[in-house]
């Protein structure tokens, strides 16, 4: 599925407004991408590329994909902030964009003068979402990643690293709703305003269910639930997602279960768990989403559970 959001596309919510980005790796060009998508002009301003590479951006080094696909429709514009040069390029943007992004720490932003004071100053109306590794005062200038982020906020299991870079990309939503939120309150004030966005914090809004035990071992999206699990066929696995009662109960009567009623309480039980595991087994993949296709059962097949 290609991550364009068709509805916010068609809406259109940040059209004639433009943003220009300083921030590199992963959160910063989802954030514009995101934007982009929703009607703004977005630039991107780069240091320069070192010899030999096409992008001074590690994001390029890292998934030259990725890098192609978050920039699709970005303006990318390169520069030397610590010159002159690059300063007055910088400058000049500035002085026609509506909302800055960027992903630098504190002190690299004071170096640059891009604190939120000096840039209020001279850009009164400029709004500024700044990405940290934290919001916290006493962590915003520390270290750290994604996989750091995830694991502070418990997300990570068993030393394996997590499906996906949850962090960054729930601080990339955050961000582009950021955006949004400064040009509200603009909007209201006539004057620009500053958000932060912080990955950690991106982490932890994610790892809210793990905190309530809801994916856990013991809770009912974390396997306690029999319709709620991962199961293995003849040829792969499949994801059955019948959480809700009458969801269940149909997943019952289809594989045989005729007095199950689907309540959270007989789901919970090792015989539903091992009645569904051993029909699971028992057939193949395809039968199995022909199966919930006709019951009307939400389940995935994922044939290519181990490639």
């Amino acid at each position: 599925m290609h991550p364009t959001d068709h509805t916010t596309t068609a809406l259109q919510p940040l059209q004639g407004i433009r943003i220009l980005s300083l921030a590199l790796n992963l959160p910063g060009p989802a954030a514009l991408l995101r934007c982009h998508q929703m009607g703004a002009h977005c630039s991107k301003l780069e240091p320069f590329a070192p010899a030999n590479q096409a992008s001074a951006d590690p994001m390029h080094a890292y998934s030259p994909a990725a890098y192609t696909q978050l920039h699709d429709g970005i303006t990318l514009l390169q520069a030397n902030l610590k010159t002159e040069a690059g300063q007055a390029l910088l400058q000049q943007q500035l002085a026609q964009t509506d909302v800055l992004l960027t992903s630098f720490r504190p002190s690299a932003l004071a170096k640059l003068g891009l604190d939120w004071e000096s840039l209020h100053t001279q850009h009164s109306q400029l709004c500024m979402v700044r990405i940290f590794g934290s919001t916290h005062p006493e962590e915003a200038d520390h270290a750290g990643h994604d996989l750091t982020y995830q694991a502070e906020a418990g997300l990570t299991d068993n030393g394996q690293l997590p499906a996906s870079l949850f962090a960054d990309m729930g601080g990339a939503l955050m961000a582009s709703e950021a955006v949004l939120q400064v040009l509200m309150a603009r909007a209201r004030s006539s004057a620009g305003r500053c958000l932060d966005v912080g990955l950690a914090q991106a982490a932890q809004w994610l790892a809210l269910p793990r905190q309530w035990h809801m994916t856990t071992a013991q809770g009912d999206v974390g396997g306690a639930h029999a319709g709620y699990r991962m199961y293995r066929c003849q040829d792969g696995w499949v994801a059955l997602a019948a959480l809700e009662p009458h969801f269940a109960q149909r997943t019952c009567q289809a594989i045989g279960l005729t007095d199950c009623s689907g309540s959270i309480a007989e789901m919970r039980t090792a015989a539903v768990h091992a009645a569904i595991e051993a029909f699971m087994l028992r057939q193949r993949c395809s039968q199995i989403a022909a199966m919930a296709a006709q019951s009307d059962i939400p389940l995935q097949l994922i044939a290519d559970y181990h490639k």
